[in-house]
């Protein structure tokens, strides 16, 4: 067991957390307390750092064992040396190279080679997996200013150094990151959002406020395509948020499906359940079994001369989900048979005698018969109940008067 959790609990985790339960609360927080998620919160930064330090140490298994055994202390007499790697750093790694504007050696930061993705979620049901569907839908989206080109400038007129971070694009942050440990890393200047220069308010673009993009309506449309399994990602190249002098990023939307009511699904396969009657349990069935998701009806004959019991299953090769890009092949269908039994309605209005001479034999009495025969009285009840007595009832008479019991010498 950790001697000091200080670190365990600046990420939200318990001690023993496996290393992805680590670095998905990581993701989480530093999401959460980054400094450009949080402009007008002056501590956010220290926050972040504060995250990002504690994943470094506990991301190791050697630190992570120092820590564990020794605390920080541990850590500043045989941990890593020097400040280690900038969060910065492990952010981008985290989140696909993307900085968030911070610096990493240069006086404004390395420019992204792409723009952002926009993610989206898209709730489908089973159906649209099974027979396809074209979706549209208006969206909005970022794009190049227009009147100033992407320059957020009114004119000719330039931009001013940043007098915060004075034209370096990102200022220290010192945080302290345990009792007697301090750590300073380069943080994105929150003036000027890591650019090194800002604009004078007179000086900025009256259409886009200076902020170099503006918002646009625009439809996209997307194909769901036949087989496609569930969290599958849709990926419209190029239709992301557009931001000045970088690639624009994609708008990437993962399929999510509905439970479905009927039937359940597993890669290509499909299982459903499906209630039959007593007379067709024995006598066997040869109808309309179940109504698939594209609306047709699948008949089902039973083999004569089987009687089948609730619980049964039976296989219907080729009638499961299509095989994504190959939709001509399909896998298989699955069903359970539950045997509905008669009710009493039904049993008044039968011979009671005749029915009898038709079903197999009642069991017989016992043989040997029990020397003693109690006559008990049943009720009807639920399984659920069993072991719901009251459990005091069971309570120890000794342990009831605070007592132990003693061992009596012979």
């Amino acid at each position: 067991m950790a001697v000091d959790t200080t670190l365990y609990d600046l990420l939200g985790v318990q001690a023993d957390a496996t290393e992805d339960e680590i670095k998905k609360a990581y993701r989480k927080k530093a999401r959460e307390h980054h400094p450009d998620m949080n402009p007008d919160d002056p501590t956010a930064g220290a926050k972040f750092q504060e995250m990002a330090a504690a994943y470094e140490i506990l991301s190791s298994v050697e630190t992570r064992e120092i820590y564990d055994q020794f605390g920080m202390d541990g850590l500043s007499r045989g941990g890593p040396g020097g400040a280690g790697p900038d969060p910065a750093d492990i952010f981008a790694e985290l989140f696909n190279g993307f900085s968030f504007g911070f610096d990493f050696g240069g006086p404004r930061g390395p420019r992204r080679s792409r723009g952002e993705d926009s993610v989206i979620p898209y709730e489908v049901s089973l159906e649209d997996l099974y027979n396809g569907k074209t979706v549209k839908m208006n969206m909005e989206k970022e794009v190049v200013c227009g009147v100033c080109k992407g320059s957020g400038a009114k004119g000719s007129a330039k931009p001013k150094q940043c007098v915060k971070c004075e034209g370096k694009g990102w200022t220290i942050v010192t945080t302290q990151i345990a009792p007697g440990r301090l750590g300073t890393s380069r943080a994105m200047c929150t003036e000027c959002q890591g650019e090194g220069e800002k604009l004078r308010e007179k000086d900025r673009c009256k259409k886009c406020k200076g902020q170099k993009t503006v918002k646009e309506k625009t439809r996209q449309e997307i194909f769901i395509e036949r087989g496609m399994p569930d969290r599958h990602r849709i990926v419209l190249a190029g239709a992301g948020d557009e931001e000045p002098g970088i690639p624009t990023g994609d708008v990437v939307f993962v399929l999510k499906t509905h439970p479905h009511e009927s039937f359940e699904r597993s890669g290509n396969d499909l299982l459903t359940t499906v209630h039959i009657t007593l007379s067709e349990a024995l006598l066997g069935f040869s109808r309309i079994l179940i109504t698939h998701l594209d609306g047709r009806g699948v008949h089902v004959s039973s083999p004569s001369g089987k009687i089948i019991k609730s619980g049964d299953s039976i296989i219907l090769r080729g009638e499961g989900m299509p095989h994504y890009k190959n939709p001509d092949q399909k896998g298989n269908l699955y069903v359970i048979l539950e045997v509905d039994m008669p009710d009493e309605e039904w049993l008044k209005s039968v011979d009671r005698a005749a029915l009898e001479r038709l079903l197999p034999p009642k069991k017989r009495e016992m043989d040997p018969r029990p020397a003693v025969v109690d006559e008990v009285p049943f009720e009807e009840t639920d399984i659920v109940d069993f072991g719901t007595g009251d459990e005091d009832d069971w309570e120890d008479e000794d342990e009831e008067h605070g007592e132990e019991p003693e061992c009596q010498h012979q």
